[in-house]
């Protein structure tokens, strides 16, 4: 009876003892940047995202805390969308979604400007919606693939742009920022945005390792270039940067029921019975290996659904690493509009992350030959 009693005194202390681990979260790194934003009633995680990471390079790199424009980067990138949709014959994407990867490219091919200068929105409107716009240029773009005569006005191409000067407005040729004039190209250059020194990392069984590959998905319209590494390299390359002060730009898959952002983390629970409980209290989490990865790829299980900002790392009370997850769904949830995902969840759920080069270390530069 003793034997039992003391077996279920320490059941009962050993199970409070688990209870009694609710997160409890530290910083480990802290880079600096902007203030969370919500990206409203869009598509266009990918722009607030990227445009979010290279608000902190321009802290890096030149000290400056500026307010960059989403919305310009996202008129111009519709363009690109509109003609690459239009010469498929309708048989690609069209639609609100986009990668990081796109966000450097409009910096390329149309620089930068300040939200000041370009907000998105109509006088009075406070909330992004794209919805109308978007339903409005694809059946545009529909009604000229299927034109009978299959003879292209000569103004269509002009006929996507004042749709998009109505809903986003014009694009400015110049603008004053803190009493100096500039072009959106020479403001990149003032905040030393240079397209080129930017890489996006990926980790797939089904390419070779160490080469670049056009990564299949859906919203990789633009047929932008991925590093393929081995999963632990990615993670080894994030923590890496992180810990050396780059901030990550996220591209991952946010449709599991253990990614939260009202109670703020992201976990992968080693038993499904525990996810809920894992919302809010320290749960095992499951051994990813790059067979489960690339089977929850293949299998449509992971997704790119969302893109977010990785500016740091946490730790819980025992000691576990989590990354700090910038997300742009507004500062009212989770950890004040910050994910902590767990390095399972990261893992498993990633499809990319895009850093300046410099970040990754000489090795690996070697093995990408950058």
């Amino acid at each position: 009876m003793k034997r039992l009693c003391l077996g279920a005194l320490l059941a009962l202390g050993l199970s409070l003892g688990v209870q009694a681990q609710k997160y409890e979260f530290t910083p480990v790194v802290d880079i600096e940047s902007t203030e969370v934003k919500s990206q409203g009633k869009t598509g266009t995680c990918w722009s607030f995202s990227t445009t979010s990471f290279l608000e902190s390079e321009v802290i890096r790199l030149t000290g400056k805390r500026v307010d960059l424009s989403e919305m310009y980067t996202v008129r111009n990138t519709y363009v690109e969308k509109a003609y690459n949709y239009l010469y498929r014959q309708g048989k690609a994407q069209f639609s609100q979604g986009g990668l990081a990867h796109d966000v450097i490219n409009s910096v390329e091919d149309y620089g930068l400007v300040p939200r000041t200068v370009f907000s998105g929105l109509d006088l009075g409107q406070e909330v992004h919606n794209h919805a109308e716009m978007v339903a409005v240029l694809k059946s545009m773009l529909d009604t000229y693939i299927k034109n009978p005569a299959r003879t292209l006005s000569p103004k269509w191409k002009m006929a996507v742009q004042k749709v998009l000067d109505v809903y986003l407005g014009a694009n400015p040729k110049n603008f004053t920022f803190q009493g100096k004039e500039y072009t959106p190209e020479s403001f990149a250059k003032h905040l030393k945005i240079v397209p080129e020194n930017y890489v996006t990392l990926s980790s797939f069984a089904n390419e070779p390792l160490y080469k670049s590959f056009i990564l299949s998905i859906p919203d990789n319209f633009s047929n932008g270039s991925f590093y393929n590494v081995s999963v632990d390299e990615l993670v080894a390359a994030t923590k890496r940067a992180l810990e050396n002060g780059y901030t990550i730009a996220l591209d991952c898959d946010v449709s599991e029921k253990t990614f939260s952002s009202k109670a703020g983390v992201a976990i992968v629970p080693a038993s499904s019975s525990e996810g809920k409980k894992g919302l809010k209290e320290i749960v095992e989490e499951r051994t990813i290996t790059p067979e489960l990865r690339q089977a929850e790829f293949e299998n449509f299980h992971t997704t790119d659904d969302h893109l977010m900002h990785i500016v740091g790392i946490v730790k819980d009370q025992r000691g576990t690493v989590y990354f700090k997850v910038k997300n742009s769904w507004g500062s009212a949830r989770g950890n004040g509009g910050y994910i902590y995902m767990s390095v399972p969840y990261f893992k498993l759920k990633t499809i990319s992350v895009l850093m300046h080069k410099d970040a990754l270390s000489k090795p690996m530069k070697q093995q990408l030959k950058l």
